[in-house]
């Protein structure tokens, strides 16, 4: 995640914490902590991704905040976690799917490319990319059912037509069967993977650019010293990790602006059902053409606020997250050293 070992500014070097790779962590306090550490995370955004799916799904514009006031007015503060007992029992599964896809592709493309000769910076966002879209690919083989069930109950009010999680994953499979609960799959690749790879591209080269921009004045109060004229930075963890969480929100917005339009007709592929006597439901085609007759093209953005204030807080918070995930999980040098 980090820079590697140093970046350089005119005659000034910032020297950062040498990178945690995959080799370097004990794998099972990684997925123990890991697991822990995002259902908390999980928990504190989850109300803002329900605000997000019930504009997606409505048939009228409405803004965030009416959005909100109606479902705490009619629903409580309980209607902002509909679903969430699902969504998490999905989580635990399909974020350690994610984190150990991650770090294997990025471990070993970027080794890959650096001995290909590619340059280190390019090496790192191309590591980045590919292992961004590898760990979506594989997290949603577990998370689109999950996504498919904590969707519909996050969208239902007033007379529930689902009791529970359980209720509603097994309605979806006995009406639709095993494809109900994968609706969407395909767009969610065609979301996600590129969401990913883009945001964590996004991620590895605006750090370095507001590292090279700004990172001598934020790392004012590290250590300096001076060798060969060279000064060298040394940035404190704070100053770290808030260079960390600016890049990551700074990527998030990028990510969310670009893919909010596949996201809006994904959810509404897997919200909207087919009808009692087995009739299908609505195509991408046809849900497209829905969301432009309710709204112009711009319906195709309906949810951008909370997506975007989404995928920002939940970029900045997930990687302050993982970095100290990764540092509690490392193994003593010895443990690890060839």
């Amino acid at each position: 995640m980090s820079l590697g070992a140093a970046e350089e500014e005119s005659s000034k070097e910032i020297q950062l914490p040498a990178d945690i790779d995959w080799k370097m962590l004990d794998k099972s306090k990684f997925f123990f902590l890991g697991a822990a550490l995002f259902s908390g995370v999980s928990a504190a955004l989850y109300p803002v991704v329900v605000l997000k799916t019930r504009q997606q799904v409505a048939q009228a514009q409405l803004s965030c905040f009416k959005t909100a006031f109606s479902v705490v007015k009619y629903e409580g503060i309980r209607g902002l976690y509909r679903g969430f007992g699902t969504s998490l029992m999905g989580t635990i599964p399909a974020r350690a799917l994610y984190m150990a896809a991650l770090e294997v592709t990025k471990s070993n493309v970027g080794t890959a490319t650096v001995r290909l000769g590619v340059p280190e910076p390019t090496a790192t966002a191309l590591a980045s990319a590919a292992a961004g879209l590898s760990a979506a690919v594989a997290a949603q083989l577990v998370w689109t059912p999950v996504d498919v069930v904590s969707q519909r109950l996050m969208v239902q009010s007033g007379s529930c037509k689902y009791l529970n999680g359980i209720d509603a994953f097994r309605r979806i499979l006995k009406t639709d069967g095993p494809k109900g609960l994968y609706r969407g799959f395909g767009f969610s690749i065609l979301t996600y993977a590129p969401s990913n790879a883009l945001w964590w591209a996004s991620y590895s080269i605006t750090q370095r650019l507001v590292w090279s921009g700004y990172g001598c004045y934020l790392s004012k109060n590290g250590e300096e010293r001076s060798e060969d004229a060279i000064k060298t930075l040394r940035p404190n963890s704070k100053t770290v990790m808030a260079v960390q969480g600016v890049s990551a929100a700074m990527a998030g917005g990028i990510s969310a602006l670009i893919t909010t339009p596949l996201d809006t007709i994904k959810t509404r592929l897997q919200v909207l059902d087919g009808d009692e006597n087995g009739r299908r439901g609505p195509t991408v085609a046809q849900t497209v053409r829905n969301l432009v007759r309710e709204g112009g093209w711009m319906a195709c953005y309906r949810g951008l606020g909370p997506r975007w204030a989404s995928m920002s807080m939940s970029a900045t918070t997930m990687i302050t997250t993982y970095e100290f995930l990764k540092r509690l999980s490392t193994k003593s040098q010895e443990s690890w050293a060839p």
